[in-house]
């Protein structure tokens, strides 16, 4: 949004500042870091969480602030804003409750450990900004619930390409043409990648082998396209979505001629990606427009005779933009992603390899599952296992590779916050259809 750099210039001027803390402090939440501190006025990062101490510590030292203060309570936080020192903490309760925290950056691509974060900065009035598509795709419906009651705004980031197809999907609905597909552009699609084939990737550029393992295996992109569903009030079109592949360097333009648009378009619209196009890692919304001197018109700017006009973002530029979804949802309570309402699209386990009774499941991007989109009511039909609650469970019975995973596979684990918000957010949103005579019901 162009307002709000004038908006955090104001603010510096007048000395009121944004305060944020945030949750996290591996490489994106480090980029965070930087960018607010470094480039950002009228934003002050007044604390960072991490459950090891130097690495919130790193996050302030990478951007050439070494004197910070470590704090335990609510109390010594507010201390330290009030001083203009800069804190750090191993607790989210201490940020989540500090009245001098305007809003919190949740940044750990986890699921449990961040529904309790969410959920307490949530009940104690924090604005909640999420780099975690994880969380979003998972529970962020009923997280959305509680942030409506409590009266203040959850929003996914700016920068990562929900975020960006949202704006883009904006943009193309507000000049009068109708959204029928919002794309993701990836450059590889491999299911059965894990951390061993990426260790090399990861090494170079000083990320986690499983996190880059999550983006080739297609589990984050399921995530990110059912935010993006679930933010629009699309589908997908089959389980996986179409994902077609095209000679490298393609351009994305040529869209229109890979989906069957017309099908599609009888719908409410459907989510996808594409590998290979360029400009990648970009994102496209494929729309139309009814009116014939309109598709004149857009014929002369040259997005062609129509009926399909391809609209592109040639970047996502992750950690630089969440501080103006910050600025967004403070000022002007305003999201850059969020659901609309209940879940239209679901992201399940998928067996990546051959697993038998007894084996515990990891998380996403390692060696046993992979997610995939699936409509909700399909999902909960068929009692399929969400791919953001897998990690921990015991199977009770073998599965194939590729097999996706329901609930009857699976012992959960005990005590687990996301499943009792998972219950939730299925009594309140339940399917329209139940699928093939399966009756859906509530995990």
């Amino acid at each position: 949004m162009i307002i709000v750099d004038t908006a955090l210039q104001r603010l510096e001027r007048e000395g009121r500042p944004i305060r944020v803390a945030m949750v996290g402090a591996g490489f994106m939440g480090r980029g965070i870091a930087l960018q607010i501190l470094t480039s950002v006025p009228g934003m002050r990062l007044v604390a960072v969480v991490s459950r090891h101490l130097e690495d919130a510590r790193r996050a302030y030292r990478d951007a050439g602030v070494s004197d910070v203060q470590a704090v335990e309570t609510p109390e010594q936080l507010e201390d330290a804003i009030g001083g203009g020192r800069p804190a750090v903490t191993e607790d989210p309760a201490v940020v989540c409750r500090a009245p001098g925290v305007d809003a919190v950056v949740e940044v750990t691509g986890t699921v449990e450990y961040a529904a309790r974060v969410v959920l307490d900065a949530i009940e104690h009035g924090k604005h909640v900004i999420m780099m975690n598509a994880e969380l979003d795709g998972t529970l962020g419906p009923i997280l959305k619930v509680y942030a409506d009651r409590a009266g203040v705004v959850i929003t996914n980031s700016d920068g990562d390409q929900p975020g960006v197809i949202m704006n883009l999907y904006r943009f193309v609905s507000g000049i009068g043409v109708r959204p029928v597909l919002c794309g993701n552009i990836k450059g590889l699609h491999d299911p059965y990648r894990n951390p061993t084939t990426q260790t090399e990737f990861a090494r170079r550029w000083k990320q986690k082998p499983h996190m880059v393992t999550s983006f080739a295996d297609g589990t984050k992109i399921s995530f990110e396209q059912a935010i993006v569903a679930n933010a629009t009030g699309m589908r997908v079109a089959k389980r996986g979505m179409y994902g077609p592949s095209v000679p490298p360097g393609t351009p994305i333009d040529e869209a229109p001629r890979w989906y069957p648009l017309e099908e599609i378009a009888e719908g409410p619209g459907v989510v996808d990606y594409v590998v290979g196009a360029s400009p990648g890692p970009g994102v496209f919304v494929i729309g139309t427009h009814p009116h014939p001197t309109q598709q004149h018109y857009l014929h002369l700017y040259k997005l062609g005779p129509g009926p399909w006009y391809c609209f592109y973002t040639p970047y996502h530029l992750c950690h630089f933009e969440v501080p103006h979804t910050v600025a967004r949802a403070v000022l002007f309570r305003d999201t850059a992603i969020a659901p609309r309402g209940g879940p239209c699209v679901d992201v399940v386990a998928t067996a990546k390899i051959d697993m038998e009774a007894g084996q515990v499941l990891d998380g996403v991007g390692w060696y046993m599952t992979y997610g995939q989109c699936e409509n909700y009511d399909v999902a909960m039909g068929e009692e399929l296992l969400p791919m953001g609650l897998a990690e921990g469970c015991r199977l009770i019975r073998g599965v194939a590779k590729d097999q996706v995973l329901t609930y009857r596979d699976v012992e959960l684990p005990r005590g687990r916050l996301s499943d009792r918000l998972r219950s939730e957010q299925a009594a309140r949103f339940p399917p329209r259809t139940a699928v093939a005579g399966v009756a859906a019901q509530s995990p």
